[in-house]
């Protein structure tokens, strides 16, 4: 069995660049809350799009999942640190669990043609 997961972390498709569910895991785990967990799953969203030329500039959609709403304000404060301009449109789901033991997974979708 391979070690690559089963999906592909960010894909072009014509115009829009779409990125899968990103988590807050740095090379020494997931950090212990969910503010800093969304900071470094946001860092990691925002490597993703760069990969195809796109930034937060550019993203029209994104889903947040969370594994507790008792995290949904704090979850916006920190949405707000990285979507400084006009934010896309969301949805915030609450989710039983997320893979490895994650707080927070944000997933994107970014068009890139003409507004």
């Amino acid at each position: 069995m391979s070690d690559r997961p089963p999906y592909t972390p960010v894909v072009r498709a014509g115009d829009w660049v779409v990125v899968s569910g990103q988590v807050g895991l740095t090379p020494e785990g997931l950090p212990g809350t969910m503010a800093e967990q969304l900071r470094v799953a946001l860092g990691h969203l925002v490597d993703r799009l760069a990969e195809h030329g796109a930034t937060v500039d550019d993203v029209v959609k994104t889903t947040v999942f969370l594994t507790s709403m008792d995290d949904y304000a704090e979850m916006n404060r920190v949405y707000l640190e990285t979507f400084t301009g006009t934010p896309p449109a969301r949805s915030a789901i609450a989710a039983a669990e997320l893979p490895i033991g994650a707080l927070v997974e944000v997933e994107a979708w970014a068009f890139l043609g003409a507004d």
